[in-house]
Formats: C-alpha cells, structure tokens, sequence
C-alpha cells in the first residue's frame, strides 16, 4: 500500500467555484491532531476541495503549510486570531466553534469537535448547506478521565455532558455522522460510518534498521491514565534503554513529571520528551526504535477502544507492549505483534527479554509488520470516507 493509492478509487466531481468542498471545524483539537490530518489527507486525495478552521499553530496543518492563510487549488489554512484564539477551556472552545461556524465558506461543514456540532448544524440548515459530524471518541466516558471536569463542583464537567448530549442529538440527524470506532456514540445515526484510525502511510516513517541502544517510543497525549507514570517508572527499571515520549503532557501531570525529572537526573539523556509534533515529525521518531508503548488504564473511555497507536505501530515495523485491556488483548494475540503487561515490572521485564533475544524481536517485528499490510485496508477505509462526501456534494 502507498500513501498514493489512497483515494485513487473515488472520483472527483467539479468544485462550486463560489466555495470549497468541505469546511472542517475543528474547535478544539489543533492543527497538528492527527485525525484532522487522516481525514484531510482523505478527503483532499479524492480531489475535494478544504478548508480547515483550527486552533493552534498553522505550520502544524496538513501538507506543512505554514502562513496564517494560504490558499492552494485544494487547501485553504484560517488561523485563529484573538485572546480566545487557543485556550484549552470551555469558553474559548465554545467561542471558536460560533466564529468557526459563522465563517465556513464549505458547501458542506464538518464538525469534528463536540462543542461545533450544534453551531454547524444550524449554520447548515441556514444557509441550505449540508452538515457532517465527527466523533473520535465516546466524550462522554472521557469526561470521567478529565480533572478540569471536576472542578468548581463539577459544573464545567456538568456543562460540557449537556453539550455532548446535545451534539450526540443533533449529529443523529445530520447528513452524515462518522465514527471512530463501532462502540463510539451514536450507535445509531441517519447517515453513520465507521472510520476507524487506520495508518495514513503518507504521515508515517518506517522503524527500518534497530539503533544500537534499545529504544521504546511512545505516540500520543501524555497524561496518567495514558500510562504516563507507568512509562516513567519502567525507565528506572530498565535503564539501559532509552525512550522518545511524543505528545503534550496534561496540565495536571507536568508537576509530576518536573519531579521525577529532579529526583532521575541521570535519566534526562535517556527519556526524551518531544511535545506536541505534527503526526508527520511525530512519526520520524519511529526510525530505529524497538518497541512502541501504549499503556493505558481501564478507565470507561478506553476499556472498549483500540487506540490508533496500536494500528501504527504494527504499520511501521514495532514490536508492541499493550497494557491487558480487552480488544488490545484480542488484537495482540491475533496478529503476534508484541506483548501484554499490566505493571511497570512486567513491561520492564519484557523489554529485558526483547534485549537479550534479539532474533525473537525481530521476528516479532516482522509480523507486525506483515500483519498490518494483511489487515489494515486503510484504502478501503478512506476511501469510503471520500465516497460519502462526493455523494452528498451531487
């Protein structure tokens, strides 16, 4: 599979010149979130035009472009401007969503933020134009995984349920709603597809020849019920290796992670941590890893997912260390690509056993690997996406 022949299957139809295809209104994942680059890579292979509306820096957006508003015969940036420009809160990402919406120039507006779901649905209907809704994840459960919803006697957390109910509601009835995943809400829609996070190949970098130290990457938010601490705590385990954490550390945890950074000064040059990357520079990382980490908790949100993580991995070549939730469980054993751990003991052993037996990890590799081509249609899967979309431009 190439990152060309995505969307090779789906025909493209001729663009209103008076506005683009597609308006994606992202109000709260960023521009370098990486279902917003699938989704986009997807939509602009079958030759639709887009427009996206994120917070964020524009340099982290699809195709790398970089200026506030640059227009190319498919693609168009709107950067954020304002003190409400990027805030993480529930005002900022509510007002974000109403100038969004207000500003979307797209035959069809796709919401891929709860909180744009409502905003877009009217602007839709207003304008006489057509409404698509994305959910990632089942928000709802998330809540539960969240600090911030707690506060103030968890009236923020009591705001933002009554906004998802809300656009759970509205995104039954719009002309199109996709999903993540089977198990993410809603379980019924007038239009639903599931669009699973399948490997975008386009974004990814293949773990090639192993480095010379032993090497474990971790992709994705970093917070403790992601397996952060669990991650931290392996590191004094095993302190011939070296790890590469991607991702942005949740506000609650920084504190933690600054501490352990004192108190395991002798581990700095061994634990790297990147920030928050573009999915395309995130996965550069990959190149001369071993192992790729995902260890989260068994909390409501996860117990039931499959974290895109896993697909990737798989996709580049990584033996997998998962911790025992049940699908990751069931898709370990399937394909033979890694290995199940529930303590930091337990991974750390692991990764001890990879080290000494390196035939046996490579192999393991190997099949990773070879399952992902086997199994993983990601043509298929953006492919219908794409399909959907032509449809409701006709």
């Amino acid at each position: 599979m190439t990152s060309q022949s995505l969307g090779r299957s789906a025909q493209a139809i001729p663009s209103d010149p008076g506005r683009c295809d597609v308006s994606i209104i992202s109000s709260g994942a960023n521009f370098a979130d990486a279902r917003l680059h699938r989704l986009t890579n997807a939509l602009l292979r079958a030759g639709l035009s887009v427009e996206i509306f994120a917070p964020g820096n524009p340099s982290d957006a699809p195709h790398d472009i970089s200026k506030k508003s640059v227009e190319s015969p498919q693609l168009v940036i709107h950067a954020t401007r304002g003190s409400l420009a990027n805030g993480k809160n529930l005002i900022s990402r509510y007002h974000r969503s109403r100038i969004f919406c207000m500003r979307a120039s797209g035959s069809i507006l796709y919401a891929i933020s709860p909180e744009a779901v409502v905003p877009a649905y009217f602007q839709a209907k207003l304008l006489r134009r057509k409404i698509a809704v994305d959910f990632y994840e089942d928000y709802l459960q998330v809540l539960h995984d969240r600090g911030w919803a707690k506060k103030f006697l968890g009236i923020p957390g009591f705001l933002a349920a009554l906004d998802t109910k809300a656009a759970l509601w509205f995104s039954k009835r719009a002309d199109l709603t996709t999903v993540a995943d089977a198990q993410v809400p809603p379980l019924s829609a007038r239009n639903r597809l599931i669009v699973r996070n399948l490997p975008d190949v386009s974004l990814l970098t293949d773990s090639g020849t192993p480095s010379e130290l032993p090497r474990a990457i971790y992709i994705g938010d970093m917070r403790t019920s992601r397996g952060l601490r669990t991650m931290l705590e392996v590191a004094t385990l095993v302190p011939q290796w070296e790890f590469d954490l991607v991702g942005p550390i949740a506000v609650a945890d920084q504190a933690f992670v600054d501490q352990w950074k004192l108190q395991n000064s002798d581990r700095i040059r061994a634990v790297r941590f990147h920030g928050k990357l573009t999915p395309r520079a995130a996965w550069k990382v990959a190149e001369g890893a071993w192992v790729g980490l995902s260890l989260l908790e068994k909390t409501p949100a996860f117990v039931e997912a499959v974290p895109s993580k896993l697909y990737e991995y798989m996709s580049v070549g990584l033996a997998i260390i998962s911790s025992p939730l049940p699908r990751c469980i069931d898709l370990i054993n399937t394909s033979g690509a890694g290995a199940i751990a529930s303590t930091p003991k337990e991974v750390a052993q692991q990764l001890d056993l990879w080290e000494k037996d390196p035939v046996a990890l490579k192999d393991i590799k190997a099949t990773a690997r070879q399952w992902a081509e086997v199994n993983l249609d990601s043509v298929t899967e953006y492919n219908n996406l794409a399909t959907q979309f032509h449809q409701l431009l006709r």
